[in-house]
């Protein structure tokens, strides 16, 4: 009954996206060509409009297939949702204006689907929301409750009996345990539901029972019984989840992948690590560098003349950084220090008073200026916009052996700027500090939270008091 009505609600929520995105459409052909509020002057058939918002509410939907969108959503947060919708119309958007440009159909008004779009994530977050809410309310008042039984009583079970009792809005009820040695004692009666009674008695529990999912919380010794107690309850038509009791030595969001046909427990979840997310990073990463070489083109003009009348030598410096999966790549700089002599090699951090340094140099450095030809890196795909600011390998050996978890940086492209130099860490900061934020904006990227960092920098300044 319960999957019956999961794919009725998954249906439900598709037919429900396509009709906001139509009702979007009306409204935006409304405000824009029928209120009087703003001007325009020859435009297209409401036909033409209406067949382009046709096709946009089918794009959108298979892309939400595709990114999961309409997977059961009672385990998510909302953030996760709210991403997921944003992620989903960003790419929407960029597939419609390719397809409008391939049939060379450029007569829709810009400013009209400016306010399309706009109207679509707000309205169908909005929506998604409300609903989300009315059936938290639902089920903290009792209804569409799901019924678990945990199998285990130890300390894993336990916790995850604590843990779903801090969350009534899921919907979920807990009839009790399973387990072949523990016993509660009077304090725990009171705290937790019954025993019901041994492992070997699940079989008639699922019979005169109402239960949904049985949450397997078992020591690694009795895992040879999984398999007879799946059966089971894959025979009753039951849910099985399996807690690994070795869930504390993994990061906080492992998951299941797929490796050579067997199931593998991945021990970091990398939102990268998907193909449409990575698509969409790479093409807003051209986008914005294009953007931004040619609106900063004057600017870099002016500090490559700067460069060439303040100290003699080449106006670009070149220099060997550790990038995506550890390969090492040439990052490009506008030189601020002077020329290295042959016999000179260049392991040392720059300090505050470091001779190497121009003048002009230490200006560049401190407004970093100097960064600006990395957006010609972005273009190349040795970088991208927002990421761990990428290091010598030199230090890179050094860190991997001194600081936990280092190396896990290198999952991504590099950035030439990061989370971690949006919250200040930069220049001569804490090394583990900023891979902590590393690691955050790797395992919780998101277009939006690039977006986020790049207009957190800007907001900042790009002016280093760490930069030397």
């Amino acid at each position: 009954m319960i999957r019956r009505n999961q794919r009725f609600l998954t249906q439900l929520y598709m037919v429900a996206d396509f009709i906001i995105i139509q009702a979007a459409f009306l409204f935006s052909w409304w405000l824009k060509f029928k209120s009087d509020w703003m001007p325009y002057e020859n435009h297209m058939p409401v036909e033409s409009y209406a067949y382009w918002s046709l096709i946009y509410g089918t794009i959108a939907v298979l892309i939400g297939i595709l990114l999961t969108l309409y997977m059961p959503k009672r385990k998510k947060r909302f953030a996760d949702e709210f991403l997921k919708i944003f992620q989903v119309h960003v790419m929407g958007i960029f597939i419609l204006l390719g397809l409008m440009y391939f049939v060379r159909e450029i007569d829709i008004s810009r400013q009209y689907l400016t306010i399309y779009i706009g109207t679509i994530m707000l309205s169908t977050m909005l929506y998604r929301y409300v609903l989300k809410k009315m059936l938290k309310s639902f089920r903290e008042k009792g209804f569409n409750r799901q019924f678990v039984l945990i199998l285990g009583a130890g300390t894993l079970g336990r916790r995850i009996y604590d843990n779903l009792a801090q969350y009534p809005e899921l919907g979920y009820e807990i009839i009790g345990f399973l387990d072949d040695y523990q016993s509660w004692d009077t304090l725990d009666s009171q705290r937790y539901k019954p025993i019901l009674g041994k492992l070997d008695e699940l079989p008639a529990m699922l019979e005169t029972m109402l239960i949904d999912e049985v949450v397997l919380a078992l020591p690694l010794d009795v895992h040879h019984k999984f398999p007879a107690i799946i059966a089971t309850c894959e025979k009753a038509g039951v849910r099985t989840l399996i807690i690994p009791d070795f869930f504390d030595y993994l990061p906080a969001r492992p998951y299941f992948d797929n490796f050579a046909g067997l199931p593998m427990i991945n021990v970091r979840d990398i939102p990268l690590d998907m193909t449409a997310n990575r698509m969409a990073k790479r093409l807003f990463d051209i986008i914005f560098s294009l953007f931004a070489i040619v609106v900063m083109g004057p600017i870099m003009l002016i500090v490559a003349l700067g460069v060439k009348l303040t100290s003699p030598g080449p106006v670009i410096f070149r220099q060997e950084r550790v990038g995506l999966n550890r390969r090492t790549f040439m990052m490009y700089k506008f030189r601020s220090m002077k020329m290295q002599r042959d016999n000179e090699e260049d392991t040392g951090w720059s300090t505050e008073h470091d001779p190497r340094r121009t003048r002009f140099g230490s200006f560049i450095r401190k407004t970093s200026l100097d960064e600006l030809p990395q957006f010609f890196n972005v273009l190349m795909g040795h970088m991208s916009v927002v990421g761990p600011r990428p290091e010598r390998p030199y230090y890179v050996e050094q860190f991997k052996g001194e600081i936990p978890k280092y190396m896990v940086k290198h999952h991504v492209r590099p950035g030439i700027t990061g989370w971690a130099q949006s919250n200040g860490l930069r220049g001569d900061t804490s090394i583990e500090d900023r891979i902590k934020h590393d690691i955050f904006y790797i395992e919780n990227w998101s277009l939006l939270f690039d977006i986020r960092i790049i207009f957190k920098t800007i907001r900042n300044g790009f002016i280093n008091k760490n930069a030397y």
